[in-house]
């Protein structure tokens, strides 16, 4: 198994999910209440996330915001013509 495969049955602390995105561990909470995750309740109440979802949403997200890089990086090219100029 590679690195980065996760195993199917490792779950994942809000920490934890919260590092592999960069944002706050609360943000993670926001995503599992809005249906974005599935969290998975201890027995002491506190959640967990399946890798397996985890790393599906990295991959998905990681291909929108290479697209959304293209776009953005074509919002910035030279207007047609050259710069006009100073």
């Amino acid at each position: 198994m590679s690195g980065r495969d996760p195993d199917p049955d490792q779950l994942l602390t809000p920490s934890e999910v919260a590092a592999l995105f960069r944002v706050d561990p609360k943000t993670v909470t926001r995503w599992a209440k809005a249906g974005k995750l599935t969290s998975i309740r201890t027995l002491g109440g506190h959640r967990r996330y399946r890798a397996t979802e985890v790393h599906a949403l990295l991959d998905a997200q990681s291909g929108s915001r290479a697209g959304e890089a293209v776009a953005h990086d074509a919002s910035h090219a030279t207007p047609p013509g050259g710069f006009p100029p100073r």
